[in-house]
């Protein structure tokens, strides 16, 4: 998923003291932190405090996506990097290829800080080798003021009174996901006949399509370009910011998540800092913070508490809902093949290939 996060102020700078000192059982660490990750994942003041309290430098290397990310690594051999932070998909390759070590959890003791929602999925099923941080949901979201229809659920999406005004991320196997879901089919299935119904059925939706594109799909919203849409949690958690009064569904088919997570690589040169700042961000006030400049899922639950309210409708779940999710998960070739057709089939349809 785009990891375009925001970047929000926040009024206050709290003063933190060091949460890898010896009391607390934590690795104590020294030295320089090779962080890896997506531009702008951590609000400043964090980096800056954990710096202060620690005395850990941090060196912050950015990918542009995760296959860039993996690749470099690959090279690498599993060195250079103490902590890199990416998608799911590509982690349970990274861990494939033993380009990860298992965490000592014992140097982490805010680790109990995690939400058990977001452990045990198909990329890491023992929790050996990552440490959640924040989760994307793939949002379903319209303005009450310009949709006399009320959205429950991905299907009315199709409703002939959204012609020409409906919004969509350009991830395909998030669109086609819709479509499989609204059947009643998984977001992962393999059965190349279910994916092909699902492509039948997103030719129907492409008359209510005004636009799709990954980046900034939250200002059409806001400008009343489009009434409703599909978007990353991100996009929305900006829309809801801007405007209070949109609605957010959780749709009745069932909703897709994805999570991404820290991992130490498996040659890392400091892992002990690595070990250190996942622990300094699990703290529940921290957590809150990161999240709240993330703008994606909080995925430590003693951090909810701490969650603003202003933000803490979008940024944490309902209590219960999560029986009704699903991880959006690697598939094999043919069926991955058949998306990408019916994906280009769809934007033709629209207009927007």
């Amino acid at each position: 998923m785009c990891k375009r996060v925001l970047s929000l102020c926040l009024a206050a700078a709290l003063i933190f003291f060091v949460s890898c000192a010896p009391s607390g059982g934590a690795a104590k660490a020294v030295g320089q932190l090779n962080l890896f990750t997506w531009e702008g994942m951590f609000p400043q003041e964090v980096l800056d405090s954990f710096t202060k309290d620690t005395g850990v430098t941090i060196n912050y290397v950015n990918f542009d996506t995760d296959e860039t990310m993996l690749a470099k690594l690959q090279t690498a051999k599993g060195g250079d990097y103490d902590l890199v932070i990416a998608d799911d998909y590509i982690i349970q390759m990274a861990i494939a290829a033993n380009l990860a070590q298992k965490m000592d959890k014992a140097k982490m003791p805010n680790y109990k800080n995690i939400n058990p929602m977001y452990q045990g999925q198909f990329f890491d099923p023992e929790n050996d080798y990552t440490v959640p941080y924040g989760a994307g949901v793939l949002t379903l979201m319209y303005d009450p003021k310009t949709v006399k229809l009320d959205i429950k659920g991905y299907a009315d999406l199709w409703d002939p009174s959204l012609k020409n005004s409906v919004g969509l991320i350009a991830n395909y196997r998030v669109i086609d996901g819709v479509a499989l879901k609204v059947l009643g089919e998984s977001f992962n299935t393999n059965k190349l006949d279910a994916i092909q119904k699902a492509g039948d059925k997103l030719l129907q939706l492409a008359p209510n399509v005004h636009v799709i594109k990954d980046d900034d799909l939250q200002s059409d919203l806001l400008s009343g370009e489009i009434s409703a849409g599909i978007f990353y949690t991100s996009q929305a958690t900006q829309a809801k910011i801007a405007n209070p009064n949109l609605k957010i569904v959780f749709p009745k088919e069932g909703i897709g998540y994805g999570i991404m997570a820290g991992f130490i690589p498996s040659k890392a040169p400091n892992p002990d800092a690595a070990y250190a700042f996942l622990n300094y961000i699990m703290d529940p006030q921290r957590g809150a913070k990161c999240f709240e400049f993330l703008g994606y899922y909080s995925t430590y639950s003693a951090s909810d508490q701490y969650i603003s309210s202003e933000y803490k409708d979008f940024l944490t779940l309902p209590a219960g809902f999560n029986v009704n999710m699903e991880m959006i998960q690697n598939i094999n070739a043919d069926a991955n093949e058949k998306h990408e057709q019916i994906w280009t089939a769809f934007k033709t349809a629209a207009g927007l290939s």
